[in-house]
């Protein structure tokens, strides 16, 4: 199953944005899926408050987790993961004119449609990425 698939499915069991996203991406890192389901829980809805989404705030969750930034010293990975979540935003802006979750919403852009496109394009910056 793709991770399209993957991601749309955790919706589809009532996981929100967030949560579906990484979850969804979870051959690329090491963590288990309650973990991923717990840490992007409160995500959702744009951190519950309409405001950036939460499916991208899982892709970026995702990709941290891929290309992690965990020590200090490592200012290429600061740079990297850095780069990494403002193309994740630059990407959605790009295509929908907005991230905040209300603001898509707003333009009729459903859960599912961001939902998958955010696990497709974790993935591929994931790719692109990883160490």
């Amino acid at each position: 199953m793709s991770v399209k698939d993957t991601a749309l499915e955790y919706h589809l069991n009532g996981y929100n944005c967030a949560q579906s996203v990484l979850a969804a991406c979870r051959d690329y890192y090491d963590i288990d899926e309650k973990t991923a389901l717990a840490i992007s829980a409160g995500f959702g809805g744009g951190v519950r408050s309409g405001e950036i989404c939460g499916a991208i705030s899982g892709a970026v969750m995702a990709a941290g987790l891929a290309c992690p930034f965990n020590d200090a010293q490592d200012t290429e990975a600061k740079k990297k993961i850095a780069n990494i979540a403002s193309k994740s935003v630059d990407i959605v802006r790009d295509k929908y004119g907005c991230v905040r979750c209300i603001d898509l919403k707003k333009n009729g852009v459903s859960c599912p449609e961001i939902i998958g496109f955010m696990a497709e394009t974790a993935e591929k910056i994931i790719k692109e990425n990883k160490y």
